[in-house]
């Protein structure tokens, strides 16, 4: 099965687009390649931006709080495991005790590093970070693995309290629902939302030999569904056929 998400407001496209990042970054740092260093740095210099545009450290506080409340609500309920319950309950906590103990923006350290600052100025032109353009970032990159492991692992240090709270946040959305089965007619699938617990990602999984994939647009109280093939490069078109797949809404 192969899985496609959408998420349905601003604050989970942010995390996706983090935990994205997040994911590049811990890929390529532990790998001895100069071309590994270039593309974990190009990784790390993209989480800086998107955290300086926003309160990203205020967004995440905000939702394990909400998190927390919600979990809080369900304690006595049928079938709730009070163990587990806590478990969950005390990562949520000691997250959002990470996050307060940060001192400004999520990154501040690695943001205001003289070094960094030249490395994504150059980089925002294409080939600007060539060894000519940046002979100081040319010097890291011939360091033994070592040393560009330890620099890189020095810049991403403030960043760790983030990514643990995106990963525990977008695991518990994840894991709100269970998935259902579905059929798109024609590769047409839509429908409406309840507003009043409003959905915040999508997930379509679907068997990899149906050979097709989602285009998913929508919002709080409409989503819907086309899937789509391309051949031999061509443009995407809506398939004919019925597509069944595995539709999970998430709420939490």
């Amino acid at each position: 099965m192969t899985l496609f998400e959408h998420p349905l407001n601003e604050r989970i496209r942010t995390f996706l687009r983090l935990e994205h990042l997040f994911e590049k970054f811990d890929h390529f740092r532990a790998d001895e390649s100069v071309w590994s260093t270039r593309a974990a740095l190009e990784s790390l210099l993209d989480i800086l931006a998107i955290t300086s545009r926003s309160d990203i450290k205020g967004e995440l506080v905000k939702e394990l709080d909400r998190n927390a409340t919600a979990l809080g609500r369900v304690r006595h309920q049928p079938g709730v495991d009070p163990a587990m319950l806590d478990d969950v309950l005390s990562r949520i906590g000691q997250s959002q005790r990470s996050m307060l103990g940060l001192t400004g923006q999520i990154g501040a350290t690695a943001r205001d590093d003289g070094f960094m600052k030249a490395i994504a100025q150059r980089s925002s032109i294409p080939g600007g970070a060539c060894s000519f353009d940046l002979p100081h970032y040319h010097h890291l990159l011939t360091q033994p693995s070592e040393a560009r492991i330890a620099r890189l692992a020095h810049w991403s240090t403030e960043l760790e309290p983030a990514k643990h709270a995106i990963d525990l946040t977008l695991s518990l959305i994840r894991s709100s629902n269970s998935p259902r089965s579905a059929t798109a007619r024609q590769g047409f699938f839509q429908e409406t939302l309840d507003s009043g617990a409003p959905t915040q990602l999508i997930r379509v999984a679907l068997d990899i030999k149906l050979n097709c994939f989602p285009e998913i647009s929508g919002h709080r109280n409409r989503y819907s569904i086309r899937f789509l093939t391309a051949e031999n490069g061509d443009r995407p078109t809506q398939t004919l056929q019925d597509i069944p797949f595995e539709l999970t809404c998430c709420i939490f």
